[in-house]
């Protein structure tokens, strides 16, 4: 066991907490992360890591909303400052959509997953951000409808559902081992993108 580490600031610990903690979920899984073994991990003592997280839901709350900063940060292909053609800017995002959750399975299952979600045990800050990252992608929907790249007729709402839906099923495939061979990643995410953004041909705004 590491001797507790005294030297870090807060801001420093929290983000090392969160490093580790992803790499003992990936690791060991849920049932395998503890706060005892985080603190051991880290090297430092329980009391320094209680005044971050409470308990373990605390820390899994956390963990799911770090998750979703880092894949609402992958919505800048969407962004209308591109000057690239919407199926590829929308390509690109599938890409790196399927990339981060493929790679980062555990904590990509934590997120959209019923451990914090099914029984409404997401708290304020996970909600908050997961919320904010899906309205994100519905403000680029709305705003490649308002274009001509989407269709208009189309609920915005159930569009964003749809597209998002789409990638998160597809994710899940992989992550799953249905979708086996990922050589045909690039295909699909080619495909996903002249499916949504192909048929138009307005300019995006």
């Amino acid at each position: 066991m590491k001797k507790p580490n005294n030297t870090y600031h807060h801001g420093d610990l929290r983000a090392s907490l969160l490093r580790e903690a992803a790499a003992l979920l990936r690791d060991s899984g849920i049932d395998g992360l503890s706060l005892r073994r985080l603190s051991e991990r880290v090297g430092v003592s329980r009391t320094a890591l209680y005044h971050h997280f409470s308990d373990k839901h605390a820390l899994l709350c956390a963990l799911a909303a770090d998750g979703f900063a880092q894949l609402d940060a992958l919505m800048q292909p969407l962004s209308p400052a591109s000057n690239a053609p919407p199926a590829e800017r929308y390509t690109a995002f599938a890409k790196q959509y399927l990339d981060y959750a493929t790679k980062n399975p555990s904590l990509y299952g934590l997120m959209f997953g019923h451990t914090l979600w099914r029984d409404k045990l997401a708290d304020d800050s996970l909600k908050q951000i997961a919320y904010e990252s899906f309205r994100h992608h519905l403000a680029a929907v709305k705003r490649w409808q308002e274009a001509g790249i989407l269709p208009k007729e189309q609920d915005s709402l159930r569009l964003t559902q749809v597209t998002w839906g789409t990638l998160h099923g597809l994710a899940q495939l992989v992550i799953d081992g249905v979708y086996a061979d990922s050589t045909h990643l690039e295909d699909i995410c080619q495909c996903v993108g002249q499916l949504f953004c192909g048929m138009r041909t307005a300019k995006p705004q």
